[in-house]
């Protein structure tokens, strides 16, 4: 994704730009994985504090395949892309839905079927080796290729669940067993054409190896033989999104919330790509939605109160922030976005506490060096470490044009210090 655009300057000392780490990256359980999130984009306006704003909050992480956190992995939104209705503001939402897409009819009597059906249970808590078990003993009892197309879908899934690597666009590639399970996967559909789970998976694989175009286009078979599977529209959309394309994704992420409403992970998806779009207060409507449903995660609270600080809903937002930090304090992102809620009012004291803390738990986020640099900038008995601060996030993005602002800046603000 394109690097936020900066806030407007600011008429302080030192107009710095800030970053809130982005906002969630979406949800992997609801997509079969997890995947970077890519940064959110920055407030609009200045808030008068002289400080433009730091970088993104981190949003929940989307991904293709991989095994389902048995927690996770079920969502809602109206098939319009539209703000959530009325109901869902209610207390309470139906069950989530499962993520392993199913690759046998639910009531079916036949051998073959009951053990697939065993095995997508398996698979959806969890237990890969009775999910592979399943599998197997389903391939060995068909006794046609048409019908060992389902069992070698299951196979494919265990072999990518063990490769244990991301679902990230282009992570497996390269990597013999993502190669083995796309063939695996190459094989069902030729047998098979019209599975659409064969067809989801099959885009799954393509998309860990690096092939964005034959991933989608697999991907929209999967959604065209599914259309009322929340997961192949959330697959779909994942991938579209990881591809750079953010607007077709909005319907994709829309429509899986509708068909799995009571899936936090799925609501936390499309917050997310709603506050990319920009729509703030939509974005705001499904976090809330996802707290209330996942009340004990950490990164929930992160993301409500990451797209809080976009609307300067900063009592609302640090509560959030202060929650998510509750509930894991080593994530180092949650420390720089109360950094960020900070100093945007005022309070440079704690945020230069919260970015230490940050820069403590990963020397590596970029975000958290340069929202202290803007803070220890404003006293020039700190500008020094301020500087540091800046190369060391130079260090680590020399392309980041945040920082190359900032250090013009600094040296625009000593050059007039030198004149007085």
């Amino acid at each position: 994704m394109p690097r936020a655009p900066f806030a407007p300057r600011a008429p302080f000392a030192f107009a710095a730009r800030l970053a809130l780490v982005a906002p969630l990256a979406l949800s992997a359980a609801a997509c079969g994985g997890a995947a970077p999130a890519p940064e959110s984009p920055q407030p609009a306006q200045n808030n008068g504090s002289g400080i433009a704003a730091p970088a993104t909050p981190e949003a929940g992480a989307m991904g293709p395949s991989g095994p389902r956190d048995p927690s996770a992995g079920k969502n809602p939104v109206s098939a319009s892309g539209g703000a959530a209705s009325s109901a869902d503001a209610a207390p309470s939402f139906p069950p989530p839905r499962p993520t392993t897409l199913p690759l046998a009819p639910p009531n079916s009597d036949d051998p073959v079927d009951r053990l697939l059906l065993e095995g997508d249970l398996a698979f959806e808590r969890g237990d890969i080796a009775a999910a592979a078990k399943q599998y197997e003993a389903a391939r060995a009892a068909a006794k046609a290729p048409k019908r060992a197309a389902p069992a070698l879908v299951g196979l494919a899934r265990v072999r990518i669940a063990r490769a244990n690597l991301p679902t990230d666009f282009g992570a497996g590639k390269g990597n013999k067993e993502i190669a083995a399970a796309t063939k695996e996967l190459r094989r069902a559909v030729q047998s098979e054409p019209g599975l659409g789970a064969a067809q989801v998976e099959l885009g799954r694989a393509l998309l860990m190896a690096g092939d964005a175009p034959a991933a989608l286009e697999s991907l929209r078979r999967g959604v065209a033989l599914l259309p009322n599977e929340p997961e192949s529209h959330s697959a779909l959309g994942v991938a579209l999104l990881a591809t750079g394309h953010r607007s077709e994704s909005l319907p994709e992420l829309a429509r899986a919330v509708e068909l799995d409403p009571g899936s936090a992970p799925r609501r936390g998806n499309y917050g997310t790509v709603l506050l990319m779009a920009g729509r703030v207060k939509d974005a705001i409507q499904q976090y809330e939605a996802q707290v209330k449903l996942a009340d004990g995660d950490a990164r929930a609270h992160s993301d409500l109160g990451s797209a809080l600080l976009f609307e300067n809903d900063f009592t609302r937002g640090v509560a959030e922030l202060k929650k998510a930090i509750s509930l894991d304090p080593q994530r180092a992102t949650f420390h720089t976005n109360l950094g960020y809620a900070y100093q945007q009012q005022g309070q440079v004291a704690e945020a230069i506490a919260e970015y230490r803390q940050a820069i403590q738990l990963d020397d590596k986020l970029a975000s958290a060096w340069i929202n202290l640099a803007t803070a220890l900038a404003r006293d020039p008995k700190t500008r020094a470490e301020a500087r540091a601060a800046l190369e060391k996030a130079r260090a680590i993005d020399s392309t980041d044009p945040r920082v190359k602002a900032n250090l013009e800046e600094l040296d625009a603000l000593e050059k007039d210090q030198k004149k007085r």
